[in-house]
């Protein structure tokens, strides 16, 4: 969550630093106070489930039987690198920059807030749907599949594996700048999406190596990011 809310900060600070005043495109994205009250609300909603340690209560098993799981989830178990963790960190504030990056490089300032309310809403909901969608599920995480299983126990997000929120968010990312970019012919847009989603693709496997989720919550995560990515730059406000 940490990683999540620096690469919506790093969004929303770009709406006020590096935008061009060189030539003027056509406004496509209507920026306004509603995108600040929907981000804000919505990423104080993401953060709820972790401030009240949610899910509550002990896991019903600890350490769990990997035969239960789905064959394709079985090979995680026993993975664990904190660089695949702390790689996955990056690759998703580095697709955060790159998105801003692309969206703000030769706008009119307009156009630029425009673009940025989109990215900032698009990660915001993201985030909020899949900290809802953790605690409802509550799927145990590879950890309680192994013998640290007892001292993983006790912490919440021992129960927030489905979907992963790393990767829901990453493609979330890239999909709305995909939508916006064809939309508004932006420059160089198959390079910079083609780099979006090969970095959402790469947190997705670097959250598999460090052994925080199963290959299912990662495609889970992948599709839920990509249609909120979607539905968010399809309907959000336009300017003529």
């Amino acid at each position: 969550m940490r990683s999540i809310s620096i690469t919506l900060s790093l969004l929303m600070a770009s709406t006020t630093a590096g935008v061009s005043q060189g030539p003027v495109a056509e406004v496509r994205y209507r920026a306004s106070w509603v995108d600040v009250a929907a981000v804000t609300g919505t990423g104080v909603t993401a953060l709820i489930p972790g401030l009240l340690r949610l899910p509550s209560g002990p896991p019903s098993c600890a350490p769990c039987s990997p035969s239960a799981l789905p064959g394709i989830d079985r090979w995680v178990v026993g993975a664990s690198s904190s660089l695949a963790r702390h790689g996955s960190d990056v690759f998703l504030i580095g697709a955060g920059g790159l998105a801003a990056y692309a969206a703000l490089h030769d706008r009119s300032p307009q156009q630029a807030r425009g673009n940025l309310a989109v990215l900032a809403n698009s990660v915001s909901w993201t985030a909020a749907s899949t900290a809802w969608l953790k605690v409802l599920v509550h799927r145990k995480r590879p950890v309680l599949y192994t013998s640290a299983a007892t001292a993983a126990a006790p912490h919440a997000s021992s129960q927030q594996s489905f979907p992963s929120g790393h990767t829901s968010v990453a493609f979330a990312i890239a999909t709305s700048y995909l939508v916006m970019a064809n939309r508004e012919h932006l420059p160089h847009r198959t390079r910079n999406a083609i780099l979006l989603y090969g970095g959402a693709s790469s947190v997705g496997v670097l959250r598999l190596a460090g052994g925080s989720h199963f290959p299912t919550d990662v495609l889970g995560g992948a599709v839920l990011g990509a249609g909120i990515g979607w539905l968010v730059a399809a309907v959000h406000p336009k300017l003529p």
